[in-house]
């Protein structure tokens, strides 16, 4: 038989079982898969866990040795606001603790400023002028500050979801001046004159794991307060708010959090009833806390400070890398992964903030300029 097929023939065949092959080598996953089950039996309640893809989350979630601690001020003109000028956000720190937590931020968000301009003040030059280190020219400096209030908001009002572990610069960061995973709207979300539906469908991205669904499920649910659900809340056609287009953003929004968090679904719901809160386990309510969280963080901070990365698009003058807009020109914000990065607990848990306690202690009254406007 294989004598009488065609020179065409045998390339069909051979291409067709290189596909296959294809499809078989990278859409499984090799053997062997670790099962631990969380719930009841019978409930499907489950998480699996590849060994390889374990050892390489544990090797990326390995947190920087503190720097050695400071003490506090022994009277008011040992705080930092005394010894040095337009401290508006860690005024209360002795100006040792100041310090401390000025190479901790240097180490965590822009290590190679240091790298690159050995000669430039360290990293200071990043966020200031290193001739009057008073002065708020260098628009990320600006920005640091209301970074810092971010931090201190989350650690003492949104304990609800990060606990008494917290965050610190380094939880998003990672040694990187922009964190690798944040979001802007994607170009196309508005042209509904293609194979694409109203809400975005059949353009494949890494955040929705490369699906048909709709590809930007941050926009409803992380900067705008749109209803999460794929159950409609009443049955009459025409006056339900919730309808399937909900349902569809809502799977999107579902897969971004399973991978970010490196989990199953039944992480946070009950296979048996999806849908009951009665019978969920509690990181359910601990997930519905943050995405207000993210919701609150996009809208509070990241979002006003636009105007500043509008004007700089790629950082401070002199270092020039990493875009801070979207394809759409909007300020880049978090979304689960920013912080969770493939573990359902950031650095795998690792408390920072209690090495960093200063980071709960900054003002978070209104900021002011100082001398030149942040450029």
């Amino acid at each position: 038989m294989i004598k009488n097929l065609s020179g065409l023939s045998i390339a069909l065949i051979a291409t067709a079982c290189a596909a296959v092959a294809a499809v078989v080598l990278f859409t499984f996953e090799r053997p062997p898969i670790r099962t631990a089950q969380i719930g009841f039996r019978g409930v499907a309640m489950e998480q699996l866990q590849n060994p390889r893809t374990a050892a390489r989350l544990v090797a990326a979630n390995q947190v920087p040795e503190a720097q050695p601690a400071a003490d506090p001020p022994v009277d008011d003109a040992d705080k930092a606001s005394a010894v040095y000028e337009n401290v508006q956000v860690l005024g209360d720190l002795s100006a040792a603790q100041f310090n401390r937590i000025m190479l901790a931020i240097t180490e965590w968000v822009v290590p190679q400023a240091i790298r690159d301009n050995p000669d430039s003040a360290g990293g200071c030059a990043y966020c200031h002028n290193v001739q009057n280190m008073a002065s708020d020219e260098v628009y990320t400096k600006v920005v640091t500050r209301r970074m810092f209030q971010m931090t201190r908001t989350i650690n003492q009002d949104w304990n609800t979801h990060v606990g008494q572990t917290g965050v610190t610069c380094y939880t998003c960061h990672r040694g990187q001046a922009v964190p690798a995973y944040v979001w802007g709207r994607l170009e196309g979300m508005d042209n509904r004159a293609s194979i694409a539906g109203p809400t975005g469908q059949n353009r494949a991205t890494a955040a929705i794991n490369y699906s048909s669904l709709p590809f930007d499920p941050f926009s409803p649910f992380l900067l705008r307060d749109q209803d999460i659900r794929n159950i409609s809340t009443g049955w009459h056609p025409g006056g339900n708010p919730d309808d399937v287009r909900i349902s569809e953003w809502t799977y999107s929004l579902m897969i971004h959090m399973s991978q970010g968090l490196g989990v199953n679904c039944t992480f946070c719901h009950n296979s048996r009833a999806f849908a009951s809160w009665e019978q969920s386990p509690p990181q359910r309510l601990t997930s519905w806390y943050g995405i207000r969280m993210a919701r609150a963080v996009n809208n509070e901070y990241i979002e006003p400070l636009t105007p500043l990365w509008v004007r700089n698009p790629r950082g401070p003058a002199d270092f020039q890398h990493g875009a801070r807009l979207g394809p759409q020109g909007d300020a880049l914000k978090v979304n689960c992964t920013t912080c969770h990065q493939g573990v359902n607990r950031p650095l795998l848990g690792a408390p920072m903030l209690r090495d960093y306690p200063e980071l709960n202690q900054a003002s978070r009254g209104p900021l002011r300029t100082s001398e030149a406007a942040p450029r």
